[in-house]
């Protein structure tokens, strides 16, 4: 993205190039920082991977493969761009290069595969496998707070420090051991088997250790207020807080755990199960089976006392007054980690030969799925035993699982083409959700044309502060239709076009890493810690993709050409406003009430943010222009009930081969060409994906009399604007293999 300097045209922010310079200049004048370039830098990725894998035949009945791979990666990013308050880089905001990092990538993996045949009857097929990552950060920014400075509400220009990036280190060791024992009688196969992960986490997170002005309680409301009060030292403190805590903390080596903040995790998954394939008739084959998961938390309770013991106790407080969904009181204890209890997975499916010929097959399932989520979530509470920033995992939470059905036909019709149809139902059973169980339900009510339920004082704990508890919910659901025709000419052609169509909804997508942030970014009405089914975050409504691919063979040459195209309708977003509305805590999370043109006419406007009849008139013409809000007025905006436009991608692969003899054997030299989105080398304007211009359209603050008053940048005028980054453009990748 490019600063504005007065002229439209593609990538062109709002955020003014002399405004980033009138900020950098006073940022480095008064404490010697040095911000970045605010455009036109670049961004670097490097990374060296390897395979080696072993293949030992010990002799007819016992094979061993033994695979070790490995990858050294760095790449640089910009500042985390949503977390806490939007940072850009976009349309509305601009951040400094040094307020961005790199994030490094170190893993190595060992996994060792022993298949062993006993007779004619029996079989096994045990692995075992270690995989070690190291992941750490290497910010850009010295030592500096965070700096976040707003215009109409929404974030300018954000400089400083990238706050997730301060000291961030996460070691991962991984053990996993799997052994599937296969009895093969008459006309069952039947499958007993056992798989065992453990997952071992030191992370060192310091969110917000050097501060900073976070908005919207603390970010400078304008360019001018930020500079005034740098220059009258009002950040000094601050400044001078984050190199003590640098210089404290050991620097860059400093140690884990004394001084930058340690969470050592350890949590793993064991499972039992069996499975019997049944081929009731030659046409007919029955499969039936159960799973038993069993969540391991192992020694991570005495992780969490000795966080408590050497660097929390100051903090630790276990008898605050929280309240359940019903706003009951209740208590929780950090260091009680939800009970061991067994999770079983039924399943069924079955695959029928209709007319015994392979022409016309049925296919279906239904059962039980139990998954893994995310175990930083875990951490999270290891990490967090302060009252003020309470992160919990419910007591009786329990591994995600879901309820999915599935029926499938595959028939060959006409002259050689294979039709495909899926269909697949999903129920959430044990889905995933954060709630803050430092709020009671909203009792106080919005004054104006909103009119929502918003939280008052009294609906806080008596400590008025949150704890952000990790908990199941059932509600969630998903329908997923496909088709897809394919064929195989006689000439050597391959084509196939599909298409999909997705329904998916749930309470919670949780786009987020930090518990309080999964809170903060699940968009509602009213009370927050309903179970709200909506949309998710995630998948496509409507997807069409197409393939086709042929081989030419010519003495000892081949040449191959494949294209893939993707024609898909773009991603789910929500209108929310940019400030706490509801006083539940988040800025983020505010789904807007979409006003008709009298309404608008009734809202106040602040004034400090620019002329209140321009607001008012720019937010007007914005909704006219928005298919979704100008069918909306008058309702509230749904979660995740916005879609970007459609885009498509054509991708083309190339290659070229040289066939030669050594010995008796025929060996291959190959080169790959693959351009992708190769629409946009043709035609700058093809394959250009858009996003949304502004998610967060109105700023909103409330006063003690719970009455809402109201920004807009009269500026804003589209929906969606182009996408910059890769995604939009084409590439080009080159390779060659030597087969043998």
């Amino acid at each position: 993205w490019l600063a504005n300097r007065g002229t439209d045209g593609a990538q062109i922010s709002r955020v003014l190039a002399s405004d980033l310079e009138l900020v950098s200049e006073a940022l480095f004048n008064q404490y010697g920082y040095e911000t970045g370039r605010y455009e036109e830098f670049t961004h670097r990725t490097d990374n060296q991977k390897g395979l080696i894998k072993l293949d030992w035949n010990i002799n007819s009945n016992h094979t061993l493969t033994a695979t070790y791979n490995f990858l050294d990666a760095t790449k640089d990013k910009p500042a985390h761009p949503n977390a806490i308050t939007p940072r850009g880089p976009d349309a509305v905001t601009l951040q400094f290069e040094n307020s961005g990092y790199a994030i490094n990538n170190v893993l190595h993996s060992g996994i060792i595969e022993l298949k062993s045949i006993f007779g004619n009857r029996f079989s096994n097929n045990l692995q075992a496998g270690i995989t070690s990552f190291r992941d750490s950060r290497d910010p850009f920014s010295t030592p500096f707070p965070v700096m976040n400075i707003f215009k109409a509400g929404n974030p300018y220009i954000i400089a400083g420090h990238e706050p997730f990036s301060i000291h961030n280190r996460l070691n991962q060791d991984v053990t996993q051991i799997t052994d599937n024992f296969n009895m093969y009688l008459n006309n069952h196969t039947i499958t007993i088997g056992t798989s065992f992960e453990k997952f071992e986490f030191d992370n060192s997170f310091n969110l917000d250790f050097y501060g900073g002005t976070f908005a919207p309680l603390t970010g400078s409301e304008s360019v001018q207020t930020f500079v005034d009060a740098i220059y009258a030292g009002e950040f000094d403190d601050l400044v001078a807080g984050a190199q003590a805590t640098f210089d404290g903390n050991g620097g860059d080596e400093g140690v884990n755990g004394e001084g930058w903040a340690l969470a050592e995790t350890n949590i793993g998954q064991w499972a039992l199960y069996v499975q019997d394939e049944w081929q009731v008739t030659d046409r007919f084959k029955l499969t039936y089976g159960v799973r038993m998961d069993m969540p391991l938390y192992f020694d991570t309770k005495e992780k969490i006392e000795e966080n408590i013991d050497t660097t929390r106790n100051c903090c630790y407080f276990p008898f605050i007054e929280y309240f359940d969904l019903e706003g009951n009181e209740i208590f929780f204890d950090h260091t009680v980690l939800p009970e061991q209890k067994p999770l079983f997975s039924p399943r069924v499916g079955f695959n029928l030969d209709v007319k015994g010929d392979n022409s016309l097959m049925l296919r279906g399932g239904s059962g039980l799925f139990t998954g893994r989520f995310p175990f930083v979530w875990v951490g999270n509470q290891v990490a967090n035993p302060n009252f003020f920033f309470y992160t919990i995992t419910a007591q009786d939470f329990q591994f995600p699982q879901v309820w999915r059905s599935n029926l499938g036909l595959d028939t060959r019709i006409g002259n050689g083409w294979l039709a495909t149809l899926d269909v697949i139902y999903t129920k959430d059973v044990n889905a995933m959700m954060v709630r803050n169980y430092g709020l009671k339900p909203p009792s106080g009510k919005l004054n104006g044309v909103d009119g929502r339920e918003i939280y008052t004082a009294a609906d806080r704990n008596s400590f008025g502060n949150d704890a952000y508890v990790f908990t199941n919910t059932d509600v969630g659901q998903s329908f997923n239709i496909s088709l897809q025709v394919q064929r195989n000419w006689s000439n050597g052609l391959y084509t196939s076009l599909g298409y999909s169509f997705l329904d998916s909804k749930d309470a919670s997508s949780i786009p987020a890493e930090i518990s309080g942030d999964a809170f903060a970014r699940n968009p509602a009405i009213g009370n927050v810690n309903e179970a709200m089914l909506a949309h998710s975050l995630y998948g496509h409504r409507h997807r069409v993709v197409g393939a086709a691919a042929k081989k030419f063979e010519y003495g000892n040459m081949a040449t191959s050409f494949a294209l893939f195209f993707e024609y898909v309708k773009g991603g789910r977003f929500s209108y929310t406003y940019q400030g706490d509305l509801n006083r539940d805590g988040s800025p983020l999370n505010d789904l807007i009430y979409i006003p008709t043109d009298g309404e608008i006419d009734q809202m106040t406007f602040d004034p400090n943010d620019g002329d209140v009849a321009k607001q008012a008139q720019g937010l007007k013409d914005y909704i006219a222009q928005d298919d979704y809000l100008s069918s909306n007025r008058g309702a509230y905006a749904g979660k995740y009930d916005v879609l970007s436009p459609w885009y498509s991608t054509w991708d083309l692969r190339i290659l070229q081969d040289y066939n030669f003899a050594v010995g008796d054997k025929i060996n291959t030299i190959q080169l790959s060409i693959d351009v992708l989105n190769i629409g946009n080398l043709i035609n700058s304007n093809w394959g250009v994906r858009q996003f949304p211009t502004n998610s967060q359209p109105i700023g909103v603050s409330i006063d003690d009399n719970n009455n809402p008053t109201y920004s807009f940048d009269p500026d804003l005028q589209s929906t969606f604007t182009d996408d910059p980054s890769l995604l939009s453009r084409w590439q080009l990748q080159v390779g060659l293999r030597y087969i043998f």
